[in-house]
């Protein structure tokens, strides 16, 4: 990685970049504890008897086979192919995460089997049952109701080992509203339903836990997450460091700006916040800190840039499958929304990472360190053939997504072959199908233990009733109702991954944005939005608090750091609402290009406001006009751009003078 001749930690001093030497390949050894400690996905066991790893392995195995035969030949019926996915998830889950953070974890405990034999039998019930199940449909058996009940307590604990315990709570609380919301006055009173009712339309229903959630899950989620371990399996990642490292590593405090490319790249396609810190943290935080960037800024440097990988096509993370399946609209029409908003944002971040490398006077790594971009492009290059043949399948093939999934997978394999860095053995292919499974547990789980919320929410009809709450609280004003949301969803985000805090928001919460105009895929993109950013959002900020644990700063001033780099996200959402050219929805190109540019310059207004450099030193005073010229130049109106325009002109005008007057005063005293 970096010379450690010296502890840094505390210096912002610029170094000279000549000194600055770069292994690829030095091990990160606290990388692991640090994913481990925010990440409950990364606390894996480590079986030791052999035979159980290998069963273990073998179910993975088999799942990713399974999902690949039936995006080609077709799935058995839906509520049987629903009930394959979660039963086989679930016994990974039970035999993958132990119960407790200090329990042992070289062993399956019998407490464990027993769960997983459970899993399997409620998985079995339905395929086996499934004619039966049909035709009683609304008369469940006590029979229905235990396998229900079963299955239930299953994903809640397995949503507890994997997610921690707001999600598995909100379940709980939700079924609890289900059966005793007739007692509850107001508003959100309903007429009462029987434990055998609920559980029958969570368990043998598609409304409940196999609704849309896992529908999504069990297709294009499971396929993309595959995608994702093939790709890691056949060194993307290494290419994403040494691409953005020969892209930008040799310019003005190269090494951020490379943070904030490898891990847009990287997590727009994994989708995870945390664990994008942590892949692409542990090369560029101690990078960042040797050039000069304090720990707080390199930590949220990081942070930022792999939070906003979700936002960022072409696969921008499962929610955005999700978001299409709701919506009912091609995956594609999701992506391109997404465009300029994500731009938008990362532009955002290298503004502000160039300003804070101009004020410190800090440099680049020299080029004779760094490797040359036709090198990297002559030794990985190749890989970028699937990505680009995934673009054009979801774009412009017209073929289905899991169509496209599955032949971008099998290219991915002979693509691979074509270099010796990146040839997959016989191995890596299994050893990346079983990563795949596993790797998908977590997803499925949480959209499993969505599926209870969402369920009780569409029995008792909870959404409508909250989407005419919310739209009274906000005495019908777009804006505090716009609020309200935001802040809805940063706080749901706290304390559940991205997936479900989107599912929820966009259930309850999206619809009363809907009641006041707002279209619907512009209402969702805005929760979504939000419900990401609470990775970043003090005081449960995971994303920064992991990078933190990379850099050695304090979390809390590393959280309040990345909300300043962020700023500009915080903002788009608004921006888009207002004016949905931004989204490209019901708007010319020429429209769309209008609002874009406008957005940039307001961007980068922003982006001066926030750091307080622009040449010289930047008094208050005129930061101030800075931003006020920036909210202007975003507020999506002709009006407001040309009053941008003018305040911006003043202001830069200024500083000009200001760092003239600087240099004159600098040649005197030489």
């Amino acid at each position: 990685m970096v010379s450690k001749a010296e502890n840094t930690s505390a210096s912002f001093h610029p170094i000279d970049a000549e000194q600055v030497e770069i292994d690829l390949n030095e091990p990160k050894a606290d990388s692991q504890e640090v994913l481990e400690k925010f990440d409950r996905e990364s606390r894996l066991r480590h079986i030791q008897w052999r035979p159980a790893a290998l069963v273990v392995s073998g179910v993975a195995i088999a799942l990713s086979i399974y999902h690949m035969y039936t995006s080609y030949f077709g799935t058995p019926p839906v509520l049987q192919h629903r009930a394959i996915h979660v039963g086989a998830i679930l016994i990974l889950a039970f035999a993958l995460y132990p119960p407790i953070r200090k329990a042992r974890r070289d062993r399956i405990p019998v407490y464990d089997l027993v769960l997983i034999g459970l899993a399997l039998a409620t998985a079995l019930y339905v395929v086996l049952n499934y004619v039966d199940i049909v035709h009683r449909a609304g008369t469940p058996t006590t029979t229905d109701m235990v396998f229900g009940g079963i299955l239930c307590v299953l994903i809640i604990e397995a949503a507890r080992r994997l997610t921690g315990f707001a999600l598995p709570t909100l379940a709980i609380l939700f079924m609890l509203y289900a059966l005793y919301g007739r007692n509850i006055p107001g508003m959100f009173r309903h007429r009462g339903y029987e434990l055998g009712d609920m559980l029958n339309f969570l368990y043998l229903t598609t409304e409940g836990i196999y609704g849309t959630a896992i529908a999504v899950s069990a297709s294009y989620i499971f396929l993309f997450v595959l995608f994702g371990a093939v790709l890691q399996k056949s060194g993307m990642g290494q290419f994403f460091n040494d691409f953005a490292l020969a892209l930008a590593g040799q310019t003005r405090g190269g090494p951020a700006k490379v943070a904030v490319i490898a891990s847009g790249f990287l997590g727009s396609i994994n989708g995870a916040a945390v664990a994008n810190v942590v892949t692409t943290g542990a090369f560029t935080i101690p990078l960042m800190k040797r050039v000069g960037y304090r720990s707080v800024f390199a930590g949220a440097v990081e942070a930022t840039a792999s939070v906003g990988g979700q936002i960022l096509p072409p696969i921008m993370g499962a929610s955005a499958f999700i978001m299409a399946e709701t919506l009912g609209l091609p995956y594609r029409e999701i992506a391109l929304a997404a465009i300029i908003p994500a731009l938008l944002y990362y532009l955002g971040i290298i503004a502000q990472v160039h300003l804070r490398a101009t004020r410190r006077g800090l440099k680049g790594i020299s080029r004779e360190n760094l490797p040359a971009v036709k090198a990297v492009l002559a030794e990985r290059g190749h890989l970028l053939i699937p990505l680009f043949f995934l673009i054009y399948m979801l774009f412009f093939s017209g073929r289905t997504i899991l169509f496209s999934a599955l032949l971008t997978i099998l290219l991915t394999v002979i693509i691979a072959e074509l270099r010796p860095a990146t040839r997959m053995t016989p191995k890596d292919i299994v050893e990346s199908l079983e990563l795949g499974a596993k790797t998908a547990v977590s997803v499925a789980v949480a959209c499993a233990a969505v599926g209870i919320i969402v369920g009780v929410v569409t029995l008792t009809g909870f959404g409508v009733k909250l989407a005419h709450a919310i739209v009274a609280f906000g005495a019908g004003n777009l804006l505090f109702s716009l609020f309200l949301t935001m802040i809805a969803s940063i706080i749901l985000g706290m304390g559940l991954p991205s997936i479900p805090t989107y599912i929820i928001t966009a259930t309850m919460a999206a619809p009363a944005l809907a009641e006041l105009g707002v279209e619907p895929l512009v209402a969702h993109m805005f929760v979504f939005y939000f419900g990401l950013f609470a990775n970043i959002t003090p005081p449960v900020a995971l994303a920064s608090f992991a990078a933190a644990g990379l850099s050695g700063a304090d979390p809390m001033r590393t959280g309040l750091q990345s909300m300043r780099l962020a700023l500009a996200g915080y903002i788009i959402p608004y921006m888009f609402v207002l004016n949905p050219a931004m989204l490209m929805q019901g708007a010319s190109l020429t429209e769309a290009v209008s609002v874009s540019l406008t957005a940039i310059f307001g961007v980068l207004l922003l982006a001066v406001a926030v750091e307080g450099h622009l040449m010289v030193e930047v008094p208050w005073y005129i930061r101030v006009i800075f931003f006020i010229g920036a909210l202007t130049m975003m507020s999506p109106n002709t009006t407001t751009d040309l009053i941008g325009v003018v305040i911006a002109t003043v202001a830069i005008v200024f500083q000009a003078g200001l760092a003239k007057k600087q240099d004159s005063l600098s040649v005197r005293a030489i």
